[in-house]
């Protein structure tokens, strides 16, 4: 067995406090996350398990008694099983490739390769007793060749490198020169290559695309060892494991299930708290008022009865074990926004748009309304000019051809990447003041809604974490009344709850909502429509991610399915010159051609009724179910004409 065990552990750093009872155990096989505030010690449970941190512990631990500053508890694991833990990104010497990296991993196999071809050389010429001691030397290195994986070694480099879009020139660059995120990227390729009997991964997700980020969750549910996930993905964790192990308060408890399970187990676990609490509560008002009113009875009527019944419930009272008062630390934003005025119908507008930088075409003819009060996300893969886009939006790029426009009346606020304020030197309070005139007590009113309150409003700038510098830096955007909010990967590196926080700020904007994010659980919460960059267009999805991933597949599953006359089965027919088979090769032609004319008429009525569609839209009297009611159609109706055009151009 390679069961994983974690008892009692408490740990210090220095001499600050990190993890005070820390226990959980993870089964052969399993796959489980851990989930916590930043700061609640996950990254350093994930060390101690993979030996980079060790447990200090007293002289006689854990017989002699622990003095303060020592560490209690074990990690317990047995000792033939191998760990690998994904923040390690060591440093190579210059002129170390990428490719050389992840060849490390196959180091003992290519080494039992060499010798394989060494002991095939010595055969040639050995005779007798020296052969058959060569051949039993070869067959028990051949046996470890296998278990090592040595025959699958090229097909497992190919599959994750397809899968980490790991391109031949990034394969070639100097390990040392590489950013942080492709040094984190590579060291995932080289630990997933390892496959070790446990796999701890420390935020796998981050600097991953979509497709990347989906082929890596396939990957840990076949993984065949133990997976151990600390990740603020919570799409990834609801896609890959079967427990989640929460810290909080530097104590852990453990939920089965996947993230979304374990949210409800949570939610009903206060719940059945909550109520157990106030049965108790009820009972001990119950047992002191009946002790008061003995005590009573007996100091009036000086009968000894009254105080001993007093006093036998007394020590029942006394020997109650008294249930803690349930407290939901977790706060949320809860915001009443003032707008100044909706803006007109079109919020953001883009026609025959076109980018490219150097020989990369990152837009070619692309095309999107936004329309008042949606919340819209853009998705792409790395690359692909998400950014770009925004910067188009903003003004700070400009398109090679075509317009990139807002409509009437929007009042925009951005929240880039990467937050800059411009003295971080400042308090909280001081910052939101530096170019609002506002006092200091409304304006302490008013952070208190975004969650800052007594001394936090105080805390330089410098000092936030990132959840509480995204809340900062809403609460400047947001105090402009603007209409329209626009955000490039709002939940980087947040922690879940400043995510929640995040969450319910735009349930509660009011008015249009614009965004990019790899975050498919945020986007599912947060978006009514993907929009997704594909080769060069702007493609609309209805829904939310979800809804988007459903249709793609749909549509996928239709260009697989299609019918026998289409030029990739028409190829595969071996056609005879002569006899019945060349009468069916007329007949497909008619019938090829009758498909096409039927196509060229249902494109046509398809054409017309989105153009009809578009003209009521832009009504200015239309009501917003009714204009969410008729966009949907139009996706519909989008989805069914692209359809048609591949048929039609396959049928040519």
């Amino acid at each position: 067995m390679k069961d994983l065990f974690v008892n009692g552990v408490k740990k210090y750093m220095d001499t600050t406090l990190v993890l005070n009872n820390i226990t959980f155990m993870v089964n052969e096989g399993e796959k489980a996350g851990i989930v916590g505030e930043n700061g609640s010690g996950k990254t350093t449970v994930l060390k101690l398990i993979a030996g980079i941190l060790t447990l200090n512990h007293c002289a006689g631990y854990p017989y002699a008694p622990v003095p303060p500053g020592y560490d209690e508890g074990w990690v317990i694991l047995p000792k033939e099983v191998t760990c690998a833990y994904l923040n390690q990104i060591p440093d190579y010497e210059a002129g170390i490739k990428v490719i050389d990296v992840l060849n490390l991993a196959f180091e003992e196999v290519y080494a039992l390769e060499a010798e394989l071809r060494s002991l095939e050389k010595d055969m040639q010429h050995a005779k007798e007793a020296e052969l058959e001691r060569i051949l039993k030397r070869y067959d028990n290195c051949l046996k470890v060749y296998e278990s090592k994986g040595g025959y699958e070694v090229t097909e497992k480099l190919n599959r994750i490198c397809k899968g980490l879009k790991f391109s031949e020139e990034f394969l070639n660059k100097d390990f040392s020169i590489l950013s942080g995120g492709e040094k984190t990227t590579a060291a995932l390729g080289k630990l997933l290559m390892d496959s070790p009997d446990i796999l701890l991964l420390d935020e796998p997700t981050n600097h991953l695309d979509m497709e990347s980020v989906e082929w890596l969750e396939e990957y840990v549910r076949n993984y065949k060892g133990t997976v151990i996930i600390v990740s603020h993905d919570r799409y990834f964790l609801d896609h890959t494991v079967t427990k989640i192990i929460e810290f909080e308060e530097k104590e852990s408890d453990t939920y089965q299930g996947n993230y979304t399970e374990y949210l409800r187990l949570k939610e009903e676990k206060i719940r059945l708290w909550q109520e157990t609490f106030r049965e108790q509560q009820k009972k001990i008002g119950e047992m002191e008022t009946s002790v008061k009113q003995l005590r009573e009875w007996a100091s009036k009527g000086g009968n000894n009865k009254f105080y001993k019944r007093a006093a036998s419930i007394q020590n029942r009272l006394d020997k109650i074990e008294r249930i803690e008062r349930p407290v939901t630390k977790k706060k949320d934003m809860k915001l009443n926004f003032i707008e100044t005025g909706r803006s007109g119908n079109i919020v953001i507008k883009a026609e025959g748009l076109k980018k490219a930088y150097g020989g990369k075409v990152l837009f070619e003819d692309g095309e999107v309304q936004v329309y008042y009060g949606e919340r819209v996300a853009l998705i792409g893969q790395n690359g692909s000019g998400k950014t770009t886009f925004l910067k188009m939006l903003l003004g700070e790029e400009v398109p090679d051809d075509g317009i990139i426009e807002l409509g009437s009346s929007v009042k925009a606020a951005y929240l880039p990447q990467q937050l800059v304020f411009s003295n971080e030197e400042l308090t909280v309070v001081e910052c939101f003041r530096e170019d609002i005139s506002i006092l200091e007590g409304a304006a302490r009113e008013y952070l208190s809604k975004f969650l800052f309150f007594g001394s936090t409003v105080y805390k330089k700038v410098k000092h936030l974490s990132g959840g509480e510098r995204v809340r900062l830096m809403l609460a400047r955007l947001i105090f402009h009344e603007a209409n329209l909010l626009i955000l490039d990967e709002p939940t980087n590196h947040l922690d879940t709850s400043s995510i929640e926080n995040i969450e319910n700020t735009l349930e509660a904007f009011k008015g249009t909502v614009f965004f990019i994010s790899h975050d498919r659980y945020f986007i599912n919460k947060a978006a009514g429509r993907v929009l997704s960059l594909e080769r060069g267009k702007l493609i609309s999805y209805a829904g939310n991610y979800d809804d988007y991933k459903e249709i793609k597949e749909k549509l996928n599953r239709q260009a697989e399915n299609k019918p026998a006359d289409t030029p990739a089965k028409k190829d595969s027919i071996k056609v005879k010159p002569h006899g019945g088979c060349g009468r069916k090769k007329e007949e497909k032609k008619e019938d090829t051609a009758e498909r096409k004319k039927n196509l060229e008429t249902r494109i046509e009525n398809l054409e017309k009724e989105i153009s009809s569609i578009g003209e009521s839209m832009n009504s200015p009297h239309i009501l917003l179910e009714e204009l969410n009611k008729l966009y949907r159609r139009q996706e519909e109706l989008s989805a069914e004409l692209d359809f048609c055009m591949e048929e039609w151009m396959d049928c040519n």
